[in-house]
């Protein structure tokens, strides 16, 4: 689970309440709501299919839930099966892919106890980095996009808020409803994208770098595996992925 994401949400709404104060039934409006969040999931469906509108609780719980990928300990598991051809052979990696969490490492060890050449493996494993990049930047997108539409319906429902306290200006009575949907709509519109959709977009930028990262790093460590390399060479190849501090030897 991503803690910093949910930190961060808890946050930001609690200093906006905290800014609030004993006001808060006053920022509440079923109308503005309606239009707000209502508006923005149509306008969704209609930019996307069903499919993929649906998707969007998907992105959003991979937002929360994801797990940071683990740059060393996927070095670690690479030179320690480096270890494992180099006194045994490749075919002995065979009892071991079952217990790989990582489902492209097992993949792609899977292809070279097959025998798959290098090159076909390489193509392969590459063109599977290329789909999941493009996933990543198409979920991404929909929550820059989430994150557009929110405000442009706050601003809607702004402009129905103002209609309809210009039309009745004699009945001073229906002139604090309708002012409260007209700056209410941009309000919520305002939240759900600097809160919630925009900064979620920029987490999934930065989750599938982080991602596409560690499978570089299998990818090349499948590679020197196919190749023989001594698990030395391996592990400083390896070790170029990652920053200083997160490098750490096995063989100290």
């Amino acid at each position: 689970m991503d803690i910093a994401t949910i930190i961060g949400i808890v946050v930001a709404f609690g200093l906006v309440l905290f800014a609030i104060g004993d006001a808060v039934t006053g920022f509440i409006d079923i109308n503005s709501i309606a239009i707000v969040i209502g508006g923005t999931l149509g306008v969704l469906l209609v930019a996307y299919p069903m499919a993929n509108a649906i998707g969007v609780i998907k992105i959003v719980l991979k937002t929360i839930l994801n797990k940071a990928s683990d740059g060393p300990g996927v070095v670690e598991e690479l030179v320690e099966l480096s270890q494992v051809v180099r006194k045994e052979g490749i075919l002995a990696l065979e009892s071991k892919v079952g217990e790989i969490e990582h489902t492209f490492m097992a993949k792609g060890l899977q292809m070279a106890i097959d025998g798959q050449e290098p090159s076909e493996i390489e193509d392969i494993l590459y063109m599977e980095m290329d789909k999941l990049g493009e996933r990543h930047q198409h979920g991404a997108e929909m929550m820059t996009a989430l994150g557009t539409f929110a405000p442009s319906m706050g601003m809607i429902g702004t402009l129905v808020g103002l209609v309809l306290m210009l039309s009745n200006m004699e009945d001073p009575s229906s002139i604090g409803p309708s002012m409260a949907v007209a700056l209410l709509t941009t309000f919520y519109g305002a939240l759900m994208a600097n809160i919630i959709f925009l900064p979620m977009a920029a987490k999934l930028k930065t989750r599938s770098k982080e991602e596409l990262l560690v499978h570089e790093i299998i990818l090349t460590g499948i590679q020197s595996l196919v190749a023989g390399e001594n698990p030395r060479v391996m592990e400083q190849k390896l070790h170029g992925y990652l920053p200083p501090s997160s490098r750490k030897s096995s063989f100290d």
